[in-house]
Parts: structure tokens; C-alpha cells; sequence
């Protein structure tokens, strides 16, 4: 089937979908890279790999199996998104982990940071359960919002501060199974309810 253009229905990109801004290729070979790195640094002490749902989830996927150790998976979801396309500030967690991190070297997997408040106060409270060692993965970090230092140890890529969906990301709950990730450019929530993209 074709639009009125002629051009394939697979190949028109949904309303409200905008450029590319990591492709497809280029994030397998960054996960690839990162898991490489991280499976380096933690040769002697794999980690319990901490996902932050729901934005992470794809990330945390594909990235335990790029880490060649016998690292265990576990999953919080906090909530700091509002109606809108830009973090709300407010924080809560909604699920906490099931694991104890007493003594545990901890890696949190974020989707993507923005502000960085969000991520600040997951640190808080994370540090405050006694891990041997705490520290971040972020698949994507926003260019100049950050308004505390993130302190990331491992970073995918750094990108503009656009509101972005795919590969994890929605607005509206939509979008995260795109393959890529791409610039949102419809209205904030996607049309109905609120949008977001993970802990910021």
C-alpha cells in the first residue's frame, strides 16, 4: 500500500515524528561498546544492573546482553513527568527493587537525563541502602539542562535538548518500540494524556 505521494505506507513516518537523532546502527554499536566497557571495569565485581522503567527498558535489554558477566537485573520506576514534554520536577517512586544493595556494586541504567534532578535524587536514595559502589549508565543526556551535576560514569550519547521518542521512549505511552530515536514534534502527550520518557 501507498500514501498519495506513492511512497510505501512502512515508510511514512507517523504524524508528529520528526528527524532521526541516533539511528538504528548507531545505537547497536554504541550499546555494543558501552557493554564492552563496562564489562572491563566490573571483570571482578559484576554488578547488579538497576533499570528505570519504563523508558529503560529496552536499553537495559540490550545492554545486559552486551556485558559479558554474570550480572543480575533489577527494576524501579519513578515517576517525574507531568502532561507535558518537559519534567515536572515532582519525584516519586512508584515500584522500588526487589534486591537488597547492601554491599552490591550497583549500576543504574537510565534511558535519558535531562535536568538531572531526578537522577540526583535516585542517587540519594539508592546510596542510602549501603552499595558497595554506585553509578550511571545514561543512554542519552540532554545538552545543557542539567542543573546539578549527573556524574555519570558511562554516557551513549549526548544529544539536543529536544523532546525525543523511541528505542524505550514515549509520549503518551506511544513510540517506545521504534527502532530509532527521533525528535517528537506533535503536541505534548501525543494527543491524549500525559507524555514522558523516563527519570530525568
Amino acid at each position: 500500500m501507498t500514501n498519495p505521494e506513492g511512497r510505501p505506507l512502512h515508510l511514512v513516518p507517523p504524524p508528529g515524528l520528526g528527524r532521526v537523532v541516533v539511528g538504528e546502527a548507531e545505537l547497536a554499536a554504541r550499546v555494543a561498546a558501552l557493554g564492552a566497557q563496562i564489562t572491563n571495569d566490573y571483570r571482578d565485581r559484576p554488578p547488579l544492573l538497576v533499570g528505570v522503567l519504563k523508558g529503560a527498558f529496552m536499553f537495559m535489554a540490550d545492554l545486559s546482553k552486551a556485558i559479558e558477566l554474570e550480572v543480575e537485573c533489577d527494576f524501579m520506576a519513578v515517576a517525574s513527568y507531568g502532561s507535558a514534554t518537559k519534567t515536572s520536577g515532582v519525584v516519586r517512586i512508584v515500584k522500588d527493587l526487589d534486591a537488597d544493595l547492601t554491599g552490591r556494586h550497583v549500576l543504574i541504567v537510565e534511558d535519558i537525563v535531562d535536568s538531572g534532578l531526578t537522577l540526583s535524587y535516585l542517587r540519594r536514595n539508592l546510596q542510602a541502602r549501603s552499595p558497595a559502589s554506585l553509578e550511571v549508565c545514561a543512554l542519552l543526556v540532554k545538552e545543557g539542562l542539567q542543573k546539578v551535576d549527573p556524574q555519570l560514569r558511562y554516557v551513549g550519547f549526548r544529544i539536543p535538548a529536544d523532546f525525543v521518542v523511541g528505542y524505550g521512549l514515549d509520549v503518551a505511552e506511544r513510540h517506545r518500540n521504534l527502532p530509532c530515536i527521533r525528535v517528537w514534534e506533535g503536541a505534548p502527550g501525543g494527543g491524549g494524556g500525559g507524555g514522558g520518557g523516563g527519570a530525568a
